[in-house]
């Protein structure tokens, strides 16, 4: 995997599949056997980013100022999901991946990531969150992870802060720099730990697994290393836009320290094809459960 894989955004997904032009995360940087082999560890990426936006906290800064820039237009897909708790639409996220970007001569991969309350629901909380990882393209490593925290409301604590995260991978270690505060912290890290973004990417490009594997990963978000295991499993999962289809659920207990670091449960349930699309997020968080429904993707 390297600079020479590039997006191919023209093949619309087979009459067969579940997702046609509404595919989540129906992202091809390659036909290459490796290339589809990364479709299976998609979901875990998935798991990590919601998991993070929602519900594993962060401590609030005073201050903040816009850093992360808007996604360029270019090579990549843009995916939006909604989340519901009741059958009520409460948020909005999405991913957009970039291709194309280097730093010193190196190609790299960019994932620009935002969570965004909906209005009606302002006088309880609003929340206005970006998030922007960087990797090399060749291994998906992260090198820098930006998080841009905007929330408050009735229901949630005020935040409002940006963290910037340097991986140095061949010292195994992450400089964390917050802004506005003097200083940085410096945080010694196990071999092949991601951001939850690069940890996404990963795990679309990578290797294969197959449901009845145990998977474990190492991952640090700027508040807390975490060592996670998720078990995998068929199963039939009913889905809103096309009904009862056949699935892979990822799932695995983590603790949130929002919820004073009480335990929940993150759960994915993707199609067990070829495409391996995601149709349903589940966090079974302390407050109740939250689920993430694919709502559209959109070029460039």
């Amino acid at each position: 995997m390297g600079s020479n894989h590039k997006f191919n955004l023209s093949r619309p997904p087979g009459k067969n599949i579940c997702f046609r032009t509404k595919s989540w995360f129906n992202i091809i940087f390659s036909r290459s056997s490796e290339m589809r082999q990364g479709r299976w560890k998609l979901g875990i990426g998935v798991l990590l980013f919601i998991g993070a936006l929602t519900g594993w906290g962060s401590t609030a800064y005073p201050n903040g100022q816009k850093q992360i820039p808007e996604p360029i237009p270019g090579p990549g897909r843009v995916f939006l999901y909604t989340a519901k708790k009741f059958g009520v639409p409460i948020l909005k996220a999405s991913i957009k991946i970039e291709n194309g970007s280097s730093e010193q001569g190196k190609p790299l991969y960019r994932v620009h990531a935002s969570v965004d309350s909906l209005h009606y629901f302002g006088f309880l909380f609003r929340m206005n969150n970006r998030f922007l990882s960087t990797m090399q393209a060749e291994t998906c490593s992260p090198v820098r992870y930006v998080k841009e925290i905007d929330q408050e409301g009735l229901l949630m604590k005020k935040k409002n802060y940006i963290q910037t995260l340097t991986f140095d991978a061949s010292h195994q270690k992450v400089v964390v720099e917050k802004k506005g505060e003097d200083g940085k912290q410096e945080i010694s890290l196990p071999p092949e730990t991601y951001d939850p973004l690069s940890m996404f990417a990963r795990y679309y490009l990578r290797d294969e697994f197959h449901p009845g594997e145990d998977i474990r990963i190492s991952l640090y978000d700027g508040m807390k290393l975490r060592q996670m295991v998720f078990h995998s499993k068929k199963e039939k999962v009913k889905s809103k836009m096309y009904g009862e289809v056949e699935a892979v659920c990822l799932e695995s207990t983590t603790s949130f320290s929002t919820f004073g670091d009480k335990e929940g449960i993150i759960r994915i349930w993707y199609t067990n094809d070829r495409e391996k699309i995601p149709i349903l997020i589940e966090l079974d968080l302390p407050i109740g459960i939250v689920r993430f429904e694919l709502e559209e993707v959109r070029e460039g």
